[in-house]
């Protein structure tokens, strides 16, 4: 005896979204319950003005997450692209007797991402993390989404409080 052909289809089950975020950056999203917009581009956006000039938009307007250690300890520096930061005021806001800019190897270690890809939150390690004030300047930021081929934007307000960054004074004086 043979089985009858189907004369319906049964329709397929929806395809679950392709997230281009790194696979620990869109855990921590979910975890966190953002839904944000990951864009991913064929040219690295590893730099602010890679970023800036993929996404259209202005280099104040991109993030970096930069990793120093204070007294040897990781602390993350979230700075708009436009700007430097100043390790001296760094130093002062944690009461460190000294600031250095992080290794590659302490990046990945401290974060779990590499430079040029690292997102302000969603690191494999609970950091402490400085945002400078100045972020708080635009409607809208972008970020590394884990990948140095990914961003994606949030308002500034809402991207600090997810780092648990303390909002501060670390840019350098412009010139």
């Amino acid at each position: 005896m043979s089985t009858p052909e189907p004369t319906e289809t049964t329709p397929a089950a929806p395809a679950a979204p392709v997230s281009h975020a790194h696979p620990r950056f869109a855990e921590a999203l979910a975890e966190l319950g953002l839904q944000v917009e990951v864009r991913r581009f064929p040219d690295a956006t590893r730099t602010a003005v890679e970023a800036a000039a993929a996404v259209g938009c202005e280099l104040s307007e991109i993030v970096k997450s930069l990793v120093f250690t204070a007294d040897g300890v990781p602390v993350l520096v979230l700075m708009d692209g436009s700007s430097r930061v100043d390790v001296e005021l760094v130093r002062s806001e944690l009461g460190a007797q000294k600031v250095k800019r992080a290794d590659a190897d302490l990046v990945r270690e401290t974060t779990g991402y590499a430079i040029g890809g690292v997102p302000p939150f969603g690191h494999a390690t609970r950091t402490r993390v400085l945002a400078d004030r100045r972020l708080l300047d635009h409607a809208v930021v972008w970020a590394a989404a884990g990948t140095p081929h990914t961003v994606f934007p949030l308002d500034p307000k809402t991207l600090i409080a997810h780092a648990g960054a303390t909002v501060t004074d670390v840019r350098e004086p412009a010139k």
